[in-house]
C-alpha cells in the first residue's frame, strides 16, 4: 500500500461520458459503456457513483441511477435496466474533498434552466468556490448541497449577458462560468443530443477523448497510431464517442484513443462526431498548470498525457532518482504496486537487480479505516510475508512514491531488517509534500505532513532507515517533460521556447507556488 492511499490521500473523482454515433435509437449499450467507463476509473474515486442518460430528444427525457460506494455496487443491474433507451449519458465517480459523503453530493447533478434541463458532472476544486457560492445566491438561487459541482451547475444555468431569450447559447454560458473561476476543473455538460467537454485555461485536471470502433477495427493500430488511423477511418467504423478524466478507460470499452481536450477548450460531441468550438486563454504569461501528481501516483500507468504514457515516465522518474540520489546496494525492491516503474527505472540506472522483497496478503482490511496510529501500524505488518532469499544478507534499495506521515514505511523497514536486510535505503520518486492542495487533491494538513514536522531533520532515524533521500522538484519536471513529443530536447531547456510555452505544471503541493491566487 502507498503512503498516499494510507494517509488517505486521493483524487476527487472521474468524469466519463459516452454519445452513441449513427441512427438514433441506437444498439449501442450506452449504459453499459458508461458503467465499465466508471469501473476503469474506480481508483479515482470509492465513495459514490452516478449515470445521467438521455434519448436525446427534445426536450430530452433523462434517466438517473446513482448509489454510494463502489461503481458495482452502486448500479445493481436490474437497476441499469432503467437506463438501457439512452443515447448518450454521462457518469461519475466520487472522492470527496468538499461536501459530506452523502448521496445528495452524488453526481451527476440534472437542473431545469430556461432552455431544459442540463447534467453536470465536474472533475476538480474551484479556488474561488466561497465568492462565487455568495454571488449565486445573491441571484437568490439556492443550493442544496455542499459540493462545488452543484454550484457549477447553477452557474452554467444562469443566462449570460450576451444570450438572446429565445436561442440558448451553451458555448457563451460556459465561457461566463470559465471567467467567473479560473481552476480547478474537467467538466463534462450533457444538453438534449450533445456533450460539452471542457478544460479550465489551466488544464489542471485531465480529460480525454477516445474512439469507439468495431471490434475488428480495435487492434489494427498500436495506442499511439490509434489516433492517425481513425482520422482516416470511414463514418461506419465509428459506434460512438467517449471522454473520460483517463484514456485508461478506452481499451475495456472498445475505445482508442483520439486526443486531449487541451486547456481552456470547449469540445462539442455529437453523434456526428467531434468539434471544438472555442478555447478560453490564461492570464498573459501564465504557463498551464497540469497536476504533477496525475503522473506521480493519481492516473493508472496506462493512461495518456501529453502524448506520453503514465508508466513510461514513472520509470524515467526513477532513472532520475537513481542520478540524483546514487546508492552502494545490492537489489532494488518497492512495496506499492504504483512505485513499481520508479523502482525498475531505478535499477535500470543504477545497474542493480530489482527483486520482490515481500509478499502481500490481499485478505487484510486496509490500514487507513483503523481507528489509531498503533494499530494501523501493526495492520502495515500483517499485511506482508517476507521473501528472504531475495535479500537476507544484502543491502537493500526500497523505492517509494511518497514518504506522507511515515507510519507506513517504518513497519516495512523493521520487518525486513528482522528478516535479513543489511541495510534499507529508502527513495522516494517524488519531492516532499509540504504544502495542502486546493484543487481537488485531498492532503492533510500542513502540520501533519512529514515533510513539515521536527523528524523531518532525522527522517532516516525516525522511520528506521539507512539512508532516506528524494527525487529534487526540477528532476522531477525534468522527467515529466523528457518524453513530450511537441518538446525537442534545446526546447526544454529553455522556459521561452513556443512549446515549453504550451507546457506547465501544477507543483504547489511541493513548492506553496499556487498557479492563481486563492480566495476565501
Amino acid at each position: 500500500m502507498s503512503e498516499f492511499e494510507e494517509s488517505g490521500i486521493g483524487e476527487e473523482c472521474g468524469v466519463f461520458g459516452c454519445v452513441a454515433a449513427g441512427e438514433w435509437p441506437t444498439q449501442l449499450e450506452v449504459a453499459q459503456v458508461l458503467t465499465l467507463g466508471l469501473v476503469a476509473l474506480q481508483h479515482r474515486g470509492q465513495e459514490s457513483a452516478g449515470i445521467v442518460t438521455s434519448n436525446g430528444v427534445n426536450p430530452p427525457t433523462y434517466n438517473t441511477l446513482k448509489g454510494m460506494g463502489l461503481v458495482n455496487n452502486a448500479f445493481p443491474p436490474e437497476d441499469l435496466l432503467k437506463l438501457r433507451y439512452g443515447n448518450l449519458g454521462i457518469g461519475h465517480t466520487r472522492y470527496s474533498t468538499t461536501g459530506i459523503s452523502e448521496l445528495q453530493n452524488c453526481q451527476p447533478f440534472v437542473v431545469d434552466t430556461l432552455h431544459g434541463k442540463i447534467a453536470v458532472a465536474h472533475n476538480g476544486e474551484l479556488v474561488n468556490a466561497a465568492a462565487l457560492r455568495k454571488k449565486v445566491m445573491r441571484h437568490g438561487v439556492g443550493l442544496s448541497t455542499s459540493s462545488d459541482s452543484e454550484l457549477i451547475t447553477q452557474l452554467l444555468a444562469l443566462t449570460p449577458p450576451m444570450e438572446e431569450l429565445d436561442a440558448p447559447d451553451w458555448v457563451a454560458r460556459i465561457k461566463n462560468l470559465m471567467h467567473e473561476t479560473p481552476t480547478s476543473y474537467s467538466l463534462l455538460v450533457m444538453y438534449t443530443d450533445v456533450i460539452y467537454a471542457i478544460r479550465d485555461p489551466y488544464g489542471n485536471r485531465p480529460l480525454s477523448i477516445g474512439r469507439l470502433v468495431p471490434i475488428s477495427k480495435l487492434h489494427t493500430a498500436g495506442v499511439f497510431g490509434a489516433s492517425l488511423a481513425l482520422h482516416g477511418a470511414g463514418e461506419g467504423d465509428t459506434e460512438g464517442w467517449v471522454v473520460s478524466s483517463e484514456s485508461c478507460s478506452f481499451q475495456s470499452i472498445g475505445a482508442k484513443y483520439y486526443r486531449e481536450v487541451m486547456p481552456g477548450e470547449i469540445v462539442q460531441i455529437s453523434k456526428h462526431g467531434v468539434k471544438s468550438l472555442s478555447i478560453v486563454p490564461r492570464p498573459e504569461g501564465d504557463l498551464p498548470a497540469f497536476c504533477i501528481f496525475e503522473y506521480v501516483y493519481f492516473a493508472r500507468p496506462d493512461s495518456i498525457f501529453e502524448g506520453q504514457m503514465v508508466y513510461t515516465v514513472r520509470q524515467r522518474c526513477g532513472r532520475q532518482l537513481a542520478i540524483e540520489a546514487p546508492t552502494e546496494a545490492d537489489v532494488v525492491s518497492t512495496v506499492p504496486e504504483s512505485a513499481t516503474p520508479a523502482a525498475l527505472g531505478y535499477a535500470e540506472q543504477s545497474g542493480l537487480p530489482y527483486v520482490e522483497v515481500l509478499c502481500k496478503n490481499r485478505y487484510v482490511g486496509r490500514t487507513f479505516i483503523q481507528p489509531n496510529t498503533r494499530l494501523r501500524q501493526l495492520g502495515v505488518a500483517k499485511k506482508f510475508g517476507a521473501l528472504t532469499d531475495n535479500f537476507a544478507g544484502k543491502r537493500v534499495v526500497l523505492v517509494d512514491d511518497s514518504i506522507v506521515r511515515g507510519n507506513t514505511i517504518a513497519p516495512i523497514i523493521k520487518l525486513l531488517k528482522e528478516a535479513g536486510a543489511t541495510e534499507v535505503h529508502i527513495r522516494v520518486a517524488s519531492p516532499p509534500i509540504r504544502f495542502p492542495c486546493y484543487m481537488g487533491i485531498n492532503i492533510p494538513t500542513k502540520e501533519e505532513l512529514i515533510a513539515n514536522r521536527p523528524e523531518f531533520k532525522d527522517i532516516a532515524g525516525y522511520i528506521g532507515a539507512t539512508s532516506v533521500q528524494y527525487l529534487s522538484v526540477e528532476g522531477l519536471v525534468s522527467a515529466v517533460q523528457g518524453g513530450i513529443p511537441s518538446l525537442q530536447k534545446d526546447e526544454r531547456i529553455s522556459t521561452n521556447t513556443k512549446a515549453s510555452r504550451r507546457v506547465g505544471y501544477c507543483t504547489a503541493c511541493l513548492t506553496g507556488k499556487y498557479p492563481v491566487e486563492l480566495e476565501w
